[in-house]
């Protein structure tokens, strides 16, 4: 997650989280740093590799700096607060930005939200904040059932440097007295949030911690890790300093050999559970050659932290038949979740690669795809050097759990497969090399990196009851029936497709895997992903992309699914979405009812941009909660323009004005902000 090309090299399979790390000018040219050769690094490995990072120092990338915006016109209020029912949770007014920098200074992003279960009025928010300009673990909260929020302050600019689980490489154990040698560590910048409470009404803050090591700063460190904030009976309002680690790796010397990454947290918020208020966060450890899944508790209320315990396996097994290394097992993982039941079973769910061998794809050739626009060069097709295995392009989703409070884990049980999403350059024109993205059917706009990932829950009903929803770009909707045909991979490591382009043919879905056994199997375990059900309750959603989701139950048992959609007007043609939320009590046939959440459609994201106006970064994750008998949604919202300084302001004589603009590709440019909403569920 950082600017240097030794953390690449350290890089596996590295997850979607790592765009806070994108230094400001995004040319590998422009900013100095040493170009490095990520052809050198398996395509199985930098597949995962962040976007963004990818931009800063790839030789194929070109910055976002080359921007010339048009067409510059007075600017509409930057300082809109809601819209309709959908509230804004970020308070501020919009930082204005150079053309080059936009995003950075102004985007939030990446949400979470948790209910305070004794007061459902009480709503904590965590996400990804720029407005400082870097990425810092932003939050708000709200005392009134999310009719108004308050901006409140992570205090994450330094923890202490010789206390709590410090490593120095992966075979120092956590606890054994390792420090950095000075008093306080200090932080550049920070993201990938988590929130929840505790059933005694404080409410907690999962952030990771990062350097950027040397060739984007002058400080070689490349230390990372993730600290824990509580608030301490004040609803969210402020946060006790310092954070607590959960785990650091010492880098301060920059070898870049390690990175934390991508961690998630909840609370055993029952009150009948042994573990009651017990803290568990998940989360992965790249190394040179890995990428596995790692945990820890605290069973004080955040102050402590347990030393870290591996969960995904590390030596040979059948479910993991494709390792990176021999040997190795489960070694290429990311994205977990935990979650927990009400007799404080502990649920670790993520996604798994080790299933994919063949990774330079074919090419699906000039007509194998009639909607693709090849774009400049081979864009538009496969580029690639030799052919695949097979045409199978597949991951799966795992999951393990513990009865013992997080101190031993029960070998992993398959949830069941996905099919990722496809390779952005492949289809868009080239654009975002290296990185998967959601392509619309009828322009080349929509190239924000996506990845597709896990959500579960226990029902509280029925607490024998695992609800796991995923999302798959092959399924019931979208496969070879309809002309959506998996062709391996590209030279990038990334899935290919017939029919990405083609109107009725293939579209991402979120679709549901169930255990009615503790965990102990799934009906995604043996099931074709084709089979399984998926989230719409919309005729029009069966033909259109739905991605970056979160899934809860209410207290009465209602599923509750939330995602961007594009299911409405031409959205599936022009790149537009909304956000719709789904719920069903029958979890036999998943009979949906889906609603739309936002009132109108929000544009294709534009921050964080390259040289065409294309935003590249749109976060990783979205949140729901549930509150009594209604679902909370969170999601980053683009319906807000981007504010400039206008041409030839200020100057001598001349004072400044503010102006909207459109970017090269004839996009509005707009911001990040985050909306939430309240939204009343059906009877069913």
């Amino acid at each position: 997650m950082r600017g240097s090309t030794t953390l690449l090299r350290a890089a596996t399979a590295v997850g979607m989280s790592l765009a806070l790390m994108l230094p400001f000018n995004t040319g590998a040219a422009a900013d100095g740093t040493t170009g490095l050769d990520l052809n050198k690094i398996r395509p199985e490995l930098r597949t995962h590799v962040s976007g963004t990072v990818d931009q800063a120092i790839s030789s194929r990338s070109s910055g976002g700096s080359s921007v010339i915006l048009n067409n510059f016109f007075p600017r509409q209020d930057e300082c809109n607060q809601n819209r309709g029912g959908n509230v804004k949770v970020n308070q501020n007014c919009l930082n204005v930005t150079d053309p080059d920098l936009q995003g950075r200074g102004q985007a939030q992003n990446e949400t979470a939200v948790a209910v305070d279960p004794n007061n459902p009025r009480h709503i904590v928010t965590g996400f990804n904040d720029y407005r400082r300009g870097d990425g810092t673990c932003g939050t708000s909260y709200s005392l009134d059932g999310g009719r108004t929020f308050n901006d409140s302050t992570m205090p994450n600019g330094f923890s202490r440097g010789n206390a709590g689980n410090i490593q120095n490489g992966t075979v120092d154990t956590p606890g054994d007295g390792k420090t950095f040698g000075t008093p306080r560590e200090y932080w550049q910048a920070s993201g990938d949030p988590s929130v929840a409470w505790d059933t005694r009404g404080n409410a907690y803050f999962s952030c990771q911690v990062f350097n950027r090591g040397a060739g984007t700063s002058p400080n070689p460190d490349q230390s990372s890790g993730f600290l824990i904030f509580r608030s301490t009976q004040n609803d969210g309002a402020s946060w006790d300093f310092p954070g607590r680690p959960v785990i650091v790796n010492d880098d301060a010397a920059g070898s870049g050999a390690i990175l934390e990454d991508k961690q998630y947290m909840t609370i055993d918020d029952s009150t009948s559970s042994p573990f009651r208020d017990r803290i568990y966060v998940t989360w992965t450890e790249f190394t040179e050659t890995t990428a596995f899944i790692y945990e820890s508790f605290s069973s004080d209320y955040g102050n402590t932290f347990s030393a870290k315990k591996l969960i995904s396996p590390s030596t040979t097994t059948a479910i993991c038949p494709a390792p990176l290394n021999p040997g190795n097992g489960c070694d290429n993982n990311q994205f977990s979740q935990p979650f927990t039941a009400p007799d404080g079973t502990l649920y670790v769910v993520w996604a798994n690669f080790n299933t994919m061998t063949g990774f330079a794809g074919p090419d699906p050739g000039e007509n194998d795809d009639p909607g693709a626009d090849p774009g400049p060069g081979n864009a538009g097709r496969a580029q690639s050097s030799a052919a695949p295995t097979g045409t199978d392009n597949h991951g799966q989703i795992l999951i393990s759990k513990s009865s013992d409070g997080g101190n031993t884990f029960s070998a992993p049980v398959k949830v069941g497969d996905f099919h990722d999403l496809p390779d952005c350059a492949t289809y868009q024109g080239g654009q975002d090399p290296g990185r998967s993205c959601v392509p619309e059917k009828g322009s080349m706009n929509s190239v924000f990196r996506a990845a597709n990932y896990p959500s579960g829950a226990v029902n509280p009903r029925n607490p024998a009851q695992v609800v796991v929803s995923y999302a798959s770009y092959i399924n019931r909707f979208s496969n070879e029936t309809n002309g959506c045909v998996p062709e391996g991979f590209s030279q990038f490591g990334i899935p290919l497709y017939d029919g990405v382009k083609t109107v009725g043919a293939c579209n991402n879905k979120i679709v549901l895997s169930v255990s009615n056994n503790n965990g102990t199997s799934f009906t995604g375990t043996t099931a074709n992903v084709r089979t399984l059900p998926t989230a719409t309750g919309l005729r029009d959603q069966q033909k259109a992309d739905q991605w970056f989701h979160w899934l809860a139950f209410t207290p009465r048992g209602k599923l509750v699914v939330a995602n961007y959609d594009r299911a409405f007007g031409d959205s599936e043609l022009t790149g537009t979405s909304d956000f719709t939320v789904s719920s069903t009590t029958d979890l036999s046939t998943f009979d949906f009812d889906t609603k739309r959440v936002t009132r109108s459609s929000m544009p294709v994201p534009t921050q964080f941009n390259d040289p065409q106006g294309a935003g590249l970064f749109w976060g990783d994750y979205a949140g729901v909660a549930t509150a009594d008998d209604r679902a909370v949604p969170i999601w980053s919202d683009t319906r807000q323009p981007d504010v400039f300084n206008c041409p030839n302001t200020p100057a001598a004589g001349v004072p400044p004005q503010l102006c909207n603009a459109t970017e090269p590709n004839g996009l509005l440019a707009n911001d990040q902000d985050v909306f939430l909403d309240t939204v009343e569920l059906p009877g069913r």
